[in-house]
């Protein structure tokens, strides 16, 4: 009963995590955070033009970023493409709780982690607490993948691997994020 319960979530996943390419060799994975063609995903991936972008559906996309902010390492590129599947956000992260993540490891495009949230963000000083912390395996290619709950919530983006462990960027400093940002349709 679970593993069909999380082949229908990766199945969901997989439509709303894209393949970010920049440059000829950098590639990683990106989420349509809006139907309208913006793609949210760590600035570490998306570093030189061309930018591209592969959707679900095998389609490339010609990518223009928007917004980049390798301090939060973040990007927000946006597609010419209408009424994409979206994801769904979510700021609840618990201890304990089953994730997954949708990824482009090693080239094996819409792979997917099963994991748990090892500890949920707090404040501090040390930029490495703001993050989700994962008991959860990822590799290059994962970055600016989601981590997503059982209901299929986006959690966070995965960012990077320090002592075994996963950390995403939680929803919530995504969403800060494109709010400081000025809006994907400006020129």
């Amino acid at each position: 009963m679970i593993e069909h319960e999380i082949a229908g979530l990766a199945d969901w996943l997989r439509h709303v995590t894209v393949e970010v390419r920049s440059g000829p060799r950098s590639h990683g994975a990106g989420v349509v955070w809006h139907r309208d063609g913006l793609i949210v995903t760590n600035a570490h991936v998306a570093t030189r033009p061309p930018l591209e972008v592969r959707l679900a559906n095998g389609r490339i996309l010609p990518a223009r970023l928007v917004q980049r902010d390798p301090a939060r390492d973040l990007a927000a590129i946006s597609v010419e493409a209408g009424r994409l599947a979206a994801a769904d956000p979510s700021n609840e992260a618990r201890p304990g709780q089953l994730v997954i993540a949708v990824g482009h490891p090693h080239g094996l495009t819409g792979a997917i982690a099963l994991g748990v949230v090892h500890s949920a963000p707090a404040n501090g000083p040390e930029p490495l607490r703001r993050l989700l912390r994962l008991d959860l395996r990822l590799a290059p290619g994962n970055s600016g993948g989601p981590v997503a709950d059982t209901a299929g919530r986006v959690l966070g983006l995965n960012t990077l691997v320090v002592n075994g462990l996963a950390h995403a960027i939680p929803s919530a400093a995504v969403a800060g994020f494109l709010a400081e940002g000025r809006s994907h349709r400006a020129a």
